[in-house]
């Protein structure tokens, strides 16, 4: 193929000869995998592996995660050709529980097939054991993040090979394996020292001596969910908030009914970082812990569930509303004793005013349309209210109010709104 230049005199140049089939000899492999580097969309990537089986395979071997729901044979062609994947996520969706799932053998090919792992997640993958974990503890040794809730085969004896063999790992979700005990903890803590990130939602043989060996160790965790721990109480939450004081930004606490009000308090004194904290259900803390928690935390929090935390009353609510800052949701459903002066904090608070996205204060029996004014009054920025069963607020006497929200506002009376997952 030619091309004809026209030169500045407007005459005609002689035609030069262009050869487009030679880019696979002018560009090298990591020329090209620069140019593959700097293509953003996904789409795009998959288009430039269409061009030859060159660029299929550079494609291919930079590729940094996949999400797939493969079998053995598969993975092993998958392995083959995806060489320096990073992220595999596998987890087995509830919707497609017909699906067989990965099974031991799977674990021990990704083992084995995918050595630059540095994030597994096999979260509702019921099938797999002890083998399969042992697999990726003794093969996996870059693993920075595992997740297999509700893998409810697992027991401390595979778990342990991972915490021994992926002493890298920061993030480890455990949620619904209940057959872990204080066991685990203590294998962590002597060798994943810089766990950040541990959920143990539901797994009810963790106690207050485990979270004290985990933390004597594990001494930077950011994140840590402990709901539905029943045997978890003050002397587990102390023990963290004082060895983990800086770092902590989440804690999860739901249902916890040993935690009371020294764990608070605890958290108040030490954790001056914290973002998020969930104690729904708790129901022996009252005010002089969330007041006191408002004060030495009026610039960090932004997340607070404390729903069927039946002691407290319109006076930690107003401490909150208008000493937290940076508040960006909050939840006080069932609490019985909150009545319209809980929000008179938000007159008084500027920053949490404008920066309220969620309030939930269904079961709230004392709340009436007065309260909900001033909200509306004050929140122009609010994405979400629940309002389900508050008897003295109805859709009709709202309206009949003249109350107005922002335009984004979703307002839920009776449930019938998909409620946002931010609050757990």
């Amino acid at each position: 193929m030619a091309r004809t230049d026209i030169s500045s005199s407007g005459e005609e140049s002689a035609p030069i000869a262009i050869n487009y089939s030679s880019i696979n000899e002018a560009l090298t492999d990591d020329e090209l995998r620069m140019i593959l580097s700097k293509i953003e969309d996904n789409k795009d990537k998959e288009v430039f592996g269409l061009v030859c089986k060159r660029w299929l395979h550079l494609q291919s071997t930079e590729r940094k995660k996949l999400c797939v729901r493969a079998g053995l044979h598969m993975l092993q062609r998958m392995a083959a050709r995806f060489s320096r994947v990073v992220e595999l996520d596998l987890a087995q969706s509830v919707s497609r529980s017909f699906f067989p799932g990965v099974t031991d053998s799977d674990l021990s090919v990704i083992a084995s097939g995918f050595p630059s792992l540095r994030v597994l997640n096999l979260s509702d993958c019921r099938g797999i054991t002890d083998a399969g974990m042992t697999a990726i503890g003794s093969g996996l040794h870059s693993l920075q993040s595992l997740d297999v809730s509700c893998c409810r085969k697992l027991t401390d004896k595979g778990l342990s090979v991972v915490a021994e063999g992926c002493n890298g790992l920061r993030s480890l979700h455990l949620s619904g394996c209940k057959l872990i005990t204080d066991k685990l903890l203590g294998i962590l803590s002597k060798n994943c020292h810089n766990l950040e990130t541990l959920s143990l939602q539901g797994c009810t043989k963790i106690t207050d001596a485990g979270l004290s060996i985990l933390v004597s160790g594990c001494k930077q965790i950011k994140y840590l969910d402990i709901c539905k721990c029943s045997n978890v109480g003050d002397s587990g939450i102390c023990s963290v908030s004082k060895v983990c004081s800086s770092s902590l930004r989440t804690l999860m606490l739901l249902d916890c009914s040993q935690v009371g009000d020294q764990s608070i308090l605890s958290l108040a004194r030490l954790c001056k970082n914290l973002e998020t904290l969930i104690i729904g259900g708790c129901l022996s803390i009252t005010d002089e812990s969330i007041m006191l928690l408002s004060n030495s935390c009026s610039q960090s929090l932004k997340r607070l569930r404390m729903d069927w935390c039946l002691k407290i009353t319109d006076s930690s609510v107003n401490s909150v509303l208008s000493k937290c800052q940076n508040l960006e949701e909050i939840d006080i459903g069932c609490c019985n004793l909150v009545t319209d002066a809980a929000f008179e904090g938000l007159l008084l608070s500027q920053g949490c005013a404008m920066r309220l996205k969620i309030l939930k204060v269904s079961n709230c029996p004392e709340i009436t349309v007065a309260g909900i004014s001033m909200i509306a009054d004050s929140c122009k920025n609010l994405e979400y209210l629940d309002l389900r069963s508050c008897p003295h607020v109805t859709q009709a006497g709202f309206e009949e109010a003249g109350i107005q929200l922002p335009e984004c506002c979703k307002v839920n009376f009776t449930g019938s709104l998909t409620e946002p997952d931010i609050l757990p």
